[in-house]
């Protein structure tokens, strides 16, 4: 299965959702494009969770072009893959490795984002293309993300670093970037505990775990990539918003696309952080995993019609 039928699969709730209401929008050929058509295709968006300033921004732009005509399908559908397509611009490289020695790699999200199987999915991605990796184990106040790490670094052929159960987690990414170094890796990716977005002491503890690394390699992390669930849909906005203040980050990885009518998400996250997506999860398997492109992300969208 090429990479975009993966995607149409894997979106295929949003898609259903999106190709039910447009068939409602075009029931004969021919639409006038009035306010209510406008309305109507604002709220279609908004279902999506796309949010309100990009759904109002592509309606806009479907407006401008045709008030008040006679509208076909696939003439306004035109408008609006191109208006989101420019909306989601973003660079195509989606990791900034380093110019020399090991790339660090932070990755934190709330509980249950799907962090730990998101790093699995990366670490197979990098040691498939023949890079050796170092995974480090900050989370150290839940075992089993330890335990569940472990097995997969194992499986993958990367190394692991770990420290004892409630340690400080800064010193595990500590060890864990000074073992890259020494082990001359390409790249190392650090786990940390999931937390709520509102647990102001525990975002200090990812400013501190940042700050530690950042002995040891200048300037790193070199990525901090936010894993956000995108069941979560508009939530995912706060998340990244708190998250980006304390650590900075540079990106995110969508994780359970699969499972939400709610892909429109990363229209909105895109719009109103101005934060790449980085990759998408769709699904649990290591190949239910791609680098994001805008172009096919929005193609798959509309892929119903």
């Amino acid at each position: 299965m090429g990479f975009f039928d993966l995607l149409k699969k894997g979106l295929s709730k949003t898609v259903s959702v999106l190709k039910t209401d447009i068939r409602d929008l075009f029931k004969k050929s021919g639409r006038l494009a009035d306010d209510a058509f406008l309305n109507e295709l604002f709220e279609m968006f908004v279902k999506t969770d796309m949010g309100v300033a990009a759904s109002k921004e592509v309606t806009d732009e479907v407006r401008k072009q045709f008030h008040n005509r006679i509208v076909e399908q696939t003439d306004v559908l035109d408008t609006v893959k191109d208006k989101l397509k420019s909306l989601m611009a973003q660079p195509s490289a989606p990791i900034r490795f380093a110019e020399t020695g090991p790339t660090v790699i932070m990755v934190c999200g709330v509980n249950g984002s799907g962090k730990t199987t998101t790093i699995a999915k990366l670490t197979a991605m990098f040691t498939g293309e023949g890079k050796k990796v170092v995974l480090g184990a900050a989370d150290t106040f839940r075992a089993a993300a330890v335990e569940q790490l472990t097995v997969w670094a194992n499986r993958l052929g990367a190394e692991i670093v770990t420290g004892p159960a409630g340690s400080d987690p800064a010193s595990v990414a500590h060890k864990a970037v000074a073992k890259a170094l020494e082990s001359k890796a390409d790249i190392c990716i650090v786990d940390t505990a999931g937390r709520l977005q509102t647990q102001k002491n525990l975002m200090q503890e990812l400013e501190k775990i940042r700050r530690v690394m950042g002995k040891l390699i200048p300037d790193t992390p070199h990525e901090v990539i936010l894993i956000l669930d995108a069941t979560t849909g508009q939530n995912g906005i706060s998340q990244a918003k708190h998250f980006s203040e304390a650590v900075q980050c540079t990106g995110l990885i969508l994780a359970k696309l699969d499972g939400t009518a709610k892909g429109g998400v990363a229209v909105a996250i895109r719009k109103t952080m101005d934060l790449p997506v980085k990759f998408i999860g769709l699904g649990e398997t290591a190949a239910d995993f791609a680098v994001f492109d805008a172009g096919e992300y929005v193609d798959a969208l509309f892929a119903g019609e």
